[in-house]
């Protein structure tokens, strides 16, 4: 028996599904999960020492690929100090410096430890700020897992079929109205049905939890003209996009500047942290200053803020965002002449640094186009590139990511192995 196989086996005594986050447990794609046991640059290596090709990167954090050394020794660097003071550090501040710095849309920020805690706190700050309790999400859009947020949720929830979840009461429920992505008369008509009542849209600006998803502008135009109007908030989640599709995030790319955004993954360089922030007025609402309350005993933990400063001042280097792009389009230009030359029915696409393949003949626009894929070709096609070890995320419902740290090499190594994967299919 492998080692993966008996850790897997040992895990499921103690921890639920074996795994500490859903997607992890192959529910979807079947077999055993590769437990990893370090990871280099664009590689990983699995218990039992198979080496893959890491399309994964941690869900995204990992834009400068595995233990980058710069990286690394910021984290030793500030470890050495002390893990955690509960106390304001001198960092904390240079990271929100940063940040605004960086994204025109930010007047103030405030650090967490999750993506989760990042969107929750927004949404609760957006209806604090405006009085309403209406909200608006899309389908196949994941913003963590408050209970709100868990209606046609993407990412974990579309892989084990589930609309919802259990343990979520209707009441909580009952003020999120979920639109299809994309469909700008369904925005429209929410707006007129429900105005001045809808607090805030909160969206993916580029979905990355039902695959990847490019919102079309027309979409974008509308949710920034209706919010305005209404005298509702727009909040970016860019806890996946942020800093990943490019330097000023998917708002940068848009030309739009959200009333809020949640921040996450990469700005945490591969720790626990995330961060929200927006407009002055909005956040002046915020707890000590206002009547919405947040905290965390671990927000703007040293440690993981030195690990984020680190990553975003590597990032900011010129060329970057160019040279992660293109590495990006040729991945899947090169995945798309595999499928191609194997007379496979195949498609893919990326934004920045995030890419997305659909076992379908057109790209997907939306939630309904997306669940239409052929999701037992993709579980088949994860499988061969996995025997050969290429490791894309475990689900047809997930973006993937591509770092800094792939080489022209790397890619030739998974071109070879989509042409055998390919053929296997076939």
């Amino acid at each position: 028996m492998s080692r993966n196989q008996t850790l897997f086996e040992a895990a499921c005594k103690h921890i639920p599904g074996g795994v500490n986050s859903p997607v992890r447990a192959f529910g979807s794609v079947g077999g055993t999960p590769p437990f990893i046991q370090r990871g280099e640059g664009a590689w990983v290596w699995d218990a039992d020492g198979k080496r893959y090709i890491d399309y994964v990167g941690s869900w995204g954090p990992l834009i400068l690929g595995h233990a980058h050394p710069q990286v690394i020794e910021a984290v030793q660097r500030a470890a050495a100090n002390g893990l955690s003071f509960g106390a304001p550090t001198a960092a904390e501040v240079d990271l929100a410096d940063l940040l605004c710095e960086m994204l025109p849309a930010l007047d103030q920020v405030r650090l967490v430890s999750s993506g989760t805690e990042a969107t929750m706190t927004a949404i609760r700050l957006a209806r604090g700020f405006t009085g309403r309790d209406k909200l608006i999400k899309f389908e196949g859009c994941y913003h963590g897992h408050a209970d709100s947020l868990l209606v046609k949720a993407g990412s974990g929830l579309l892989t084990f079929g589930n609309p919802s979840s259990a343990g979520v009461p209707a009441a909580v429920a009952a003020d999120t109205i979920v639109l299809p992505y994309n469909d700008v008369a369904a925005l429209e008509a929410a707006f007129a049905e429900h105005a001045g009542k809808i607090s805030a849209i909160i969206v993916e600006p580029v979905a990355g939890n039902m695959n990847l998803i490019k919102p079309s502008p027309a979409f974008i135009k509308a949710m920034r003209t209706l919010t305005e109007n209404d005298g509702s908030l727009l909040i970016y989640d860019e806890v996946m996009t942020g800093f990943r599709v490019g330097l000023h995030c998917a708002q940068g790319l848009h030309g739009i500047t959200p009333d809020l955004v949640t921040l996450g993954k990469v700005v945490g360089g591969g720790m626990p942290l995330a961060a929200f922030g927006g407009r002055a007025d909005v956040m002046a609402k915020l707890a000590p200053l206002g009547p919405v309350y947040q905290a965390g005993t671990l927000s703007g933990n040293p440690v993981a803020v030195a690990a984020g400063i680190a990553t975003l001042q590597l990032i900011r280097q010129p060329g970057f965002f160019e040279n992660l792009t293109a590495k990006t389009s040729q991945l899947v230009d090169g995945l798309q002449a595999a499928a191609n030359a194997a007379g496979e029915t195949f498609c893919a696409q990326s934004v920045g640094g995030m890419f997305g393949v659909y076992f379908s003949k057109n790209t997907p626009q939306s939630f309904s186009e997306v669940m239409a894929a052929d999701k037992a070709r993709f579980n088949a096609f994860f499988h061969a590139l996995l025997d050969e070890g290429v490791y894309l995320a475990p689900s047809a419902f997930e973006a993937g990511f591509v770092s800094a740290a792939h080489s022209n090499d790397d890619l030739q190594y998974t071109f070879a192995a989509a042409k055998s994967a390919f053929s296997r299919l076939t």
